[in-house]
């Protein structure tokens, strides 16, 4: 998908500019803000906010609990105010290699700001407005990366964005101007209507978080794992550790793999068959890595055959990553944590709980309420105790913590492996051409909105698809995209002429015009409007004017023969080479050529005129677009991708010769 000039380079700005500190290349920051807070009282304004960040956490807890992220999670604590940004609640989360965690983020802001509608959000990574880049075909050309800061909210579970404000008494913001944070969220509260993006916009954003919440059970998969028993009572019961193992093998060098040697801490014959959860990405890291186990590890594997040889393979795995975490483990296991209970925030957030039918009237003390409430604490401390004390982000040590809190019987562990739920497929792995041709459609913006091309067709309907395509749209395309506006910053694909409305401008067809036919601005200043009398005491000068005007004309012409000849020359010497005979002409051309050459000699000197006739462009266009489409046997290209951005599909070659 080709975005937008002003949105491509979005990467390339530099974010000092932006008065922002730099973000890491896989992290991203959001902050809300009360919409209309009270200046004079900074202390009641500090309360409401902290008040909020408890009702925020206890209804997004549902969703959190169960999550597992790839390297940070969502967090939020309140911030004072600094400089033109006003006190507002706000957080970083990295989140590596998954994405879907920086779009899960987006969503939870979207339903923070529907359920609280006095608060709005800001959302921003190291591109800058993702949210814009996402939406970049429908935005407007005013907007670009410099007159969109702190122009774009997330309000009451909408995007909003400040429009341009081209006079006075208008609403908006001047697109010269940057806002200060406040009065940006002036504006937004006073007209929220006139600030509403347009549906297109909107649109191209919930089609990106399409499928939440439901979608964060689809991003879950469940694998049968052999796994050393101490690490299936861990992940039985904080499963979001996987994700800080998981990395830790993935990204292993050497000097990690020293302490997996000899496994102290999970020692490999106590390997059980337990039913694990990862998320797609985490598996993905996991399966597609290939490892050979020290044998000094005393792990081995049984041939690639048995059955039960990818479980073994991904319990070996998971087994390194625990083993290197628990290595770099530098508190000793007298340092534990302080319990949530000692935070004053936590009474609060457990009320909040409460209020919000998170314990599903489960009794107290069952043990159904004892997994929701060590869900809760964990959740917990991940998003707001891990944001006052970063010292304590040490996932080695709460592995550690975790078991020797943990008492468990390996025959009943054993035991359970009979019992195990049915493992996920991984076919999603292996994505067919088809499917992802059918994804990049779907990122390009096209075939979408109708459902035309969501699923691929039927066998039977392939003929008449083939039938559709035509080749006049290509040269129509590639022309479109030929007089297209283009810059400095690159060349902009041109919308659909069919959506937009036709326009004729006489006077820049007049210009154009003017400039073809070699025209100048003397010609056009006559007096053959004024009265007979001026003419008559201005005769002399009229016909200077009208012999300077000849002149001029006679000298246009002759530069516009010579620049004929020139080219007519260059043309016959051209035809005669393999450039020339590389193009293709008409067919009245080609019958004349034959023509000429059944005439006598004496006639040679026309023989080559006639030769040397106009080009069929459209012709020559197509053929040569289709020979570079073959040359790429199936692959992407250059022709290829330029005719996909135009919207253009070309069916595949079926002619194998």
């Amino acid at each position: 998908m080709l975005l937008p000039s002003s949105f491509r380079v979005l990467r390339d700005i530099n974010m000092d500019f932006l008065k922002r500190p730099p973000i890491p290349e896989d992290a991203v920051q959001y902050q809300l803000f009360l919409v209309h807070p009270d200046p004079s009282d900074a202390e009641a304004h500090e309360r409401v906010l902290q008040q909020i960040l408890q009702n925020i956490l206890a209804e997004i807890a549902p969703l959190l609990v169960q999550y597992i992220w790839q390297l940070q999670p969502f967090n939020l604590r309140y911030h004072p105010e600094k400089g033109d940004v006003p006190a507002h609640l706000g957080g970083v989360t990295q989140f590596g290699d998954n994405v879907e965690d920086e779009w899960f983020i987006v969503y939870l802001l979207k339903h923070i700001t529907r359920t609280f509608s006095d608060v709005a959000a800001v959302v921003y990574d190291n591109d800058g407005q993702f949210l814009l880049i996402e939406a970049a075909e429908h935005l407007p050309k005013w907007l670009d990366p410099d007159s969109s800061e702190n122009r774009v909210f997330l309000f009451r579970g909408e995007l909003h964005i400040l429009p341009n404000r081209t006079r006075s008494g208008e609403v908006g913001w001047p697109r010269n101007s940057v806002p200060a944070v406040g009065q940006a969220l002036e504006v937004l509260h006073s007209h929220s209507g006139s600030c509403l993006a347009k549906q297109p916009i909107r649109s191209a954003l919930a089609r990106r978080l399409d499928g939440y919440p439901d979608k964060i059970q689809q991003n879950f998969h469940r694998a049968h794992c052999y796994v050393p028993a101490g690490i299936a009572v861990v992940l039985s019961r904080r499963p979001d550790l996987i994700a800080p193992a998981v990395s830790a093998f993935y990204l292993r060098d050497p000097v990690d793999l020293q302490a997996c040697r000899t496994f102290r801490k999970f020692p490999p014959d106590t390997r059980v068959l337990t039913s694990l959860k990862f998320t797609r990405c985490l598996y993905a890291q996991l399966q597609q890595q290939s490892f050979v186990p020290d044998r000094r590890s005393g792990f081995t594997l049984p041939a690639r055959s048995h059955p039960q040889y990818r479980a073994h393979e991904l319990g070996m795995k998971l087994a390194h990553g625990f083993e290197i975490l628990c290595s770099k483990s530098g508190q000793s296991s007298s340092e534990k944590e302080a319990s949530v209970s000692s935070n004053p925030l936590w009474r609060g957030f457990l009320d909040s709980l409460r209020k919000n039918g998170y314990f599903k009237s489960e009794l107290e003390g069952s043990v159904r309420y004892k997994d929701l409430m060590t869900s809760a604490e964990s959740f917990f401390r991940q998003c707001v105790t891990s944001t006052h004390r970063p010292d304590i982000q040490n996932p080695g040590q709460e592995v550690m913590n975790v078991l020797e809190d943990a008492s468990y019987s390996l025959e009943e562990l054993k035991n359970q492996e009979a019992h195990l739920p049915p493992e996920d497929s991984d076919a999603w792995l292996d994505i067919s051409p088809q499917e992802l041709e059918r994804l990049l459609e779907e990122r390009g913006g096209r075939g979408v909105s109708d459902g035309t091309r969501k699923t691929p067709q039927p066998d039977e309907e392939l003929q008449e698809e083939e039938a559709g395509y035509s080749l006049i749209a290509v040269t129509k395309g590639m022309k479109n995209f030929i007089n297209a506006t283009s810059s400095h910053e690159g060349a902009e694909i041109p919308r659909s002429c069919l959506a937009e409305p036709f326009s004729f401008d006489p006077d820049a067809v007049t210009s154009a015009l003017d400039r073809l036919l070699g025209s100048n601005d003397d010609e056009l200043d006559s007096d053959d409007f004024e009265d007979d009398d001026d003419e008559k005491g201005n005769d002399v000068n009229d016909d200077e004017e009208v012999q300077n005007g000849e002149s001029q004309e006679q000298t246009d012409a002759e530069a516009l023969d010579n620049l004929r000849k020139y080219m007519d020359e260059m043309d016959q010497e051209l035809q005669s080479t393999n450039i020339g005979k590389s193009f293709t002409q008409n067919n009245r051309a080609s019958n004349k050529a034959d023509a000429s050459k059944s005439s006598s000699s004496a006639t040679r000197s026309e023989l080559v005129e006639e030769e040397i006739q106009p080009l069929d462009v459209d012709l020559n266009l197509v053929s040569n677009l289709l020979e570079s489409l073959a040359s790429q046997a199936g692959l992407a290209g250059p022709a290829s991708n330029l005719l996909q951005s135009l919207g253009i599909h070309i069916p595949p070659d079926a002619d194998q010769s």
